[in-house]
């Protein structure tokens, strides 16, 4: 396996089948890897076992991925809604749990939290109706978008809230991490359900208002390509606008509505991911988030296909 230099790799590819934290770092260096992003289900206990790695200088922490490490609160889960609790005393432990994220990232060494920040909350996970939908009938069908404007409605009305309320909770902790001199960016990033925030232009709004601070963009790529074809947003024409704004990349490829795929391998497309490689290149952190399923081949062949083209764009 060839040297994989910056990029990073996620605990997520293989987190499932191990218990000890050595074991499962070991494997991704294998891969050539030098750097990890550690996911949000890297338990405390895990953690006994990659310090000392991390100490040792045997592996770089490139990211963490917010709430870190691991808590077993569904309020507070990757799909809450997070720094926009309506509820205050639960917005308050979010941006205690997202600064808690900090401190390990900047123990670490670790250039960037990674932050799903929130979501317009609907009673029931409508986006899994939608998804159902779009796949059994089409986008363009009467199911489908008969869901999809009540769906948009709602989140069209109430995002201007939520919005606020995340910038206010992420600025809060932009100040405690500017007393505590951290240089770390907080990374908050594009989704992968339609009611989940920000979008490309949410994030935009958000980058804008908190200037100087350092919130910043995470463009997860995969994510964006499905938000793009359930209809959310242009991701294309958007990406454009919101490069200034990317920190970080989270690095893998949709098939339809299914994530976290090696890009170019298993969409055997050669050519529709090329739209992504300046972000990649731009990006200062750069992830591959990926799913457990795809083999050590599959992801040396994406790595060499995706630099290999960044090069040769450069006229390396």
């Amino acid at each position: 396996m060839i040297d994989k230099g910056e990029y990073s790799f996620s605990t997520c590819w293989n987190i499932k089948k191990h218990t000890v934290g050595r074991d499962m770092v070991e494997e991704i260096k294998g891969l050539g890897f030098r750097y990890v992003e550690l996911n949000y289900n890297v338990t405390e206990e895990m953690m006994k076992t990659i310090e000392p790695m991390i100490e040792k200088g045997e592996i770089g922490v490139s990211s963490v991925h917010n709430v870190f490490p691991f808590i077993d609160d569904k309020d507070y889960d990757t799909d809450s809604v997070m720094l926009g609790f309506d509820d205050e005393e639960k917005r308050k432990r979010s941006v205690e749990l997202l600064i808690r994220s900090m401190e390990y990232a900047n123990r670490y060494g670790a250039k960037a939290v990674v932050v799903h920040p929130g979501e317009v909350p609907f009673e029931y996970n409508i986006d899994l109706d939608l998804k159902k939908f779009y796949q059994e009938h089409g986008r363009a069908s009467a199911e489908y978008q008969g869901l999809w404007q009540n769906m948009l409605e709602r989140r069209e009305r109430l995002s201007p809230r939520y919005t606020k309320r995340i910038q206010d909770s992420l600025d809060e902790v932009s100040d405690y991490a500017a007393k505590k001199g951290w240089d770390i960016a907080i990374g908050i990033e594009t989704r992968s359900r339609s009611y989940q925030m920000p979008t490309l232009m949410e994030a935009k709004t958000i980058c804008e208002n908190l200037g100087g601070s350092p919130v910043r963009l995470w463009y997860d790529i995969g994510h964006a390509m499905m938000m793009d074809r359930m209809g959310l947003y242009d991701n294309l024409k958007e990406l454009e606008e919101v490069k200034p704004y990317i920190y970080g990349v989270h690095i893998h490829e949709t098939l339809g509505l299914s994530d976290h795929w090696c890009p170019y391998v298993h969409s055997k497309d050669l050519h529709f991911f090329d739209h992504f490689l300046e972000a990649i290149d731009i990006a200062k952190v750069k992830v591959y988030e990926l799913k457990a399923v795809c083999q050590p081949d599959e992801i040396e062949e994406s790595h060499r296909l995706i630099t290999s083209k960044i090069a040769a764009g450069k006229g390396q």
